[in-house]
């Protein structure tokens, strides 16, 4: 064998190889981030928002009913309350939300594994 013939015969067999390693890394390779992904911190605070802005529209429109009708501390205590359900359920709600998300990703990501043979 001559040198050439050994230089093509390497290059040949370090080709085979990196489609091996491409077909490999594709495969295996993790999906890419998704755009509409949220992190944990992001997801806490839109619920903590949430409950805040409940709380504070409901102390705004009692606040206003009482200063408007001359009976300061009933309507405020009641739309504060009234805003702190709102916020909660809307919290909830988002929390629920989230939560189907992730389930309906970890069913995805089952689903592409069992097509894979993985």
């Amino acid at each position: 064998m001559t040198g050439s013939d050994q230089t093509s015969e390497h290059g040949q067999k370090l080709s085979e190889l990196d489609q091996k390693l491409a077909k490999h890394k594709a495969r295996y390779a993790p999906p890419p981030p998704k755009e509409d992904h949220y992190s944990n911190a992001s997801q806490g605070w839109r619920m903590v928002i949430e409950l805040v802005s409940g709380l504070g529209i409901g102390f705004a429109v009692g606040y206003g009913l009482d200063v408007l009708l001359g009976t300061l501390p009933i309507f405020l205590v009641l739309f504060v309350l009234l805003g702190f359900a709102a916020g909660v359920r809307v919290m909830l709600r988002t929390a629920n939300e989230f939560q189907e998300d992730a389930l309906r990703g970890a069913e995805n990501e089952k689903k592409k594994r069992d097509e894979h043979g993985d």
